[in-house]
């Protein structure tokens, strides 16, 4: 089949196979470049870590409360320096643990919250200011 045009793509010569490119579907040795793995990878130790700093945090802070705004407004403010920190560690540091961090005060608030709206509810007056 040879019109004086080279063909596309060229034929191979007599006894010799077209090389493939593999599709990489079924990989056939060691990858061509490196694969990058994380330095800190996120664990459950560190979650676990975390969670529980973040707790100690939001209960030291809550015991500073005498009442139900004071408790509310000490959880508020822990809970900002504690996002802060946990910002800081997403960036910086562990992310397991900034995770845990997130958790937990994500939940003091929604049980700050639950505490100021059963207070509302029973008394009719906004108990924050």
């Amino acid at each position: 089949m040879s019109d004086g045009q080279p063909a596309y793509p060229a034929e191979p010569a007599v006894g010799q196979f077209l090389a493939r490119t593999p599709s990489g579907l079924f990989p056939s040795g060691p990858p061509r470049r490196p694969i990058w793995r994380e330095p800190h990878p996120v664990t459950g130790g560190g979650v676990a870590a975390g969670a529980a700093l973040a707790a100690a945090w939001l209960l030291l802070f809550g015991l500073l409360g005498r009442d139900v705004p004071g408790y509310a407004w000490w959880t508020v403010v822990a809970g900002a320096l504690a996002w802060a920190a946990a910002l800081a560690l997403v960036r910086y540091g562990d992310r397991g643990v900034a995770t845990g961090v997130a958790i937990v005060t994500a939940g003091g608030w929604s049980i700050a919250f639950a505490i100021v709206v059963g207070r509302w509810a029973t008394s009719s007056d906004w108990p924050l200011w």
